[in-house]
């Protein structure tokens, strides 16, 4: 099955937070980005409402963010109850770059059909050390095996550094 054909967001660059003559980037330079990244910090809610965050690496395609986790780790475990999530990347400097965050619900995908396709995508991205095997709804990797998320973004936050300075919140509605 098909994921739906993504929308095309609405930018807003905050002129508060922006340099004189600064621009929203084109969404194509924004997904590739996304594409480009190797690696996410994602945040999740544990059960008595403290924040968790972890790294770890992301495919994105079809206009959202993949990432996978363990059955029992403790992001796999928040997002049974809470399934809203905060995506970031970007790099980790002050004067230059680009950093995005993502805001949006994590979504179990389940379809051999299309685990296989994101199989495909994370070892072209990552190498053959990134194979998996997909059945029972899942990747399977060495002894384990991990459950498989898309996020597709309400929000998109970008942060230009240097000059110019630059804020844009892409919507998608």
């Amino acid at each position: 099955m098909a994921p739906p054909e993504p929308l095309e967001p609405r930018a807003e660059l905050d002129p508060r937070y922006s340099s004189e003559g600064a621009t929203a980037p084109p969404w194509s330079e924004t997904e590739a980005m996304l594409s480009e990244a190797e690696l996410f910090w994602i945040s999740t809610v544990r059960p008595d409402g403290r924040p968790h965050v972890t790294p770890l690496p992301a495919v994105w395609a079809d206009g959202a963010v993949h990432f996978c986790t363990g059955p029992e780790e403790r992001k796999a475990r928040n997002l049974e109850r809470n399934p809203n999530v905060v995506l970031t990347t970007g790099t980790n400097t002050w004067n230059k770059g680009y950093d995005l965050v993502v805001e949006g619900e994590a979504v179990r995908v389940a379809d051999d059909g299309r685990l296989r396709e994101l199989a495909d995508a994370w070892e072209r991205k990552y190498g053959s050390f990134w194979h998996f095997e997909v059945r029972d709804g899942r990747f399977h990797h060495g002894p384990g095996d991990a459950f498989v998320f898309s996020v597709a973004p309400r929000i998109v936050f970008g942060f230009g550094k240097g000059e110019p300075f630059s804020q844009t919140r892409w919507r998608f509605e």
